[in-house]
Order: structure tokens, then C-alpha cells, then sequence
């Protein structure tokens, strides 16, 4: 007798498996995502200042999981004379963003994709100057202790 009660709670429970996983599907649909859907992005690359486009820059996307990691792998585009780029074909859900150009700083970012049609503007800066302790800075306004002003 106790052989068949195990063979029917076996068999109710390998019955009972598509409804759970009808019930996974069901949730990603409360979420509004399709885990099939993708999107098309579409970049602008631009200097900070003078709003000029930036030629040739490297934009490389890496999808990224619920716990920040981003995938191995990826896409890299360049820009071209109008400082622009696009890629078709990227599945919704958070993607990273670095966009690296001669002369400016990398540009970073997670963006959260959720529609069909994505429109990413990015201002690139040139890099600042750095501050250095060796260099004569006698000329430069100090606070009361001497320190130089932050």
C-alpha cells in the first residue's frame, strides 16, 4: 500500500508541473515584458560643449542581470560623421552603456530598456586637469591652514 501512495503523489506532482510553469509565464506577462520582445536603439553622440557630433566613437553594450553583472560578450558600434549609431535586435531589459572617444572621457551608464524604439542622447566631456602636489602652484589663493581650495 505505501508503494502506491508514493507512485500517486509522483504522479501528481509531474501533473502538476506545466501549471507551475504556466504560472512563471503568466507573471513575466504582469511585468509588461515580453521575454521574446526586442528593441531598436538608436544612439547620438555629442561633444558637451558646442553640442558638435563625435566621429567614430566606440558605443558597446553589454546586457546586464537582476544583480548588476553585465554579460560576457557584447555589441560595439561606431559612430559615424553625424555622430550617430544604431543597433536593432536588443532584447528588453537593462543593458549597459560605454560610449570611449580620442580626447574625452568614458561615458558609462545601465539604462533600462522597455519599448520597441530607444533614442539615447549622450554629451561626451573632455578630460579635466588634474591637480599635482610637485607642481609650483605659488600663485594660487590658499585657505587660512595653506591648503589649496578645493
Amino acid at each position: 500500500m505505501g508503494v502506491m501512495k508514493l507512485l500517486v503523489l509522483a504522479c501528481a506532482v509531474l501533473l502538476s508541473l506545466p501549471a507551475l510553469t504556466a504560472d512563471d509565464k503568466n507573471k513575466n506577462k504582469d511585468k509588461d515584458q515580453d521575454p521574446e520582445a526586442v528593441a531598436s536603439l538608436s544612439f547620438l553622440v555629442r561633444r558637451d560643449e558646442g553640442s558638435k557630433p563625435v566621429i567614430n566613437a566606440v558605443v558597446v553594450l553589454h546586457e546586464v542581470n537582476d544583480k548588476g553583472q553585465q554579460a560576457k560578450g557584447g555589441v560595439e558600434l561606431k559612430t559615424d560623421l553625424d555622430g550617430k549609431a544604431s543597433y536593432e535586435g536588443v532584447p528588453y531589459g537593462k543593458i549597459r552603456i560605454q560610449v570611449l572617444a580620442r580626447g574625452f572621457q568614458t561615458f558609462g551608464g545601465d539604462y533600462e530598456i522597455n519599448q520597441p524604439t530607444v533614442e539615447i542622447s549622450i554629451s561626451l566631456k573632455r578630460p579635466q586637469a588634474q591637480y599635482s602636489t610637485y607642481d609650483d602652484h605659488s600663485g594660487e589663493k590658499r585657505d587660512p591652514n595653506g591648503n589649496p581650495p578645493q
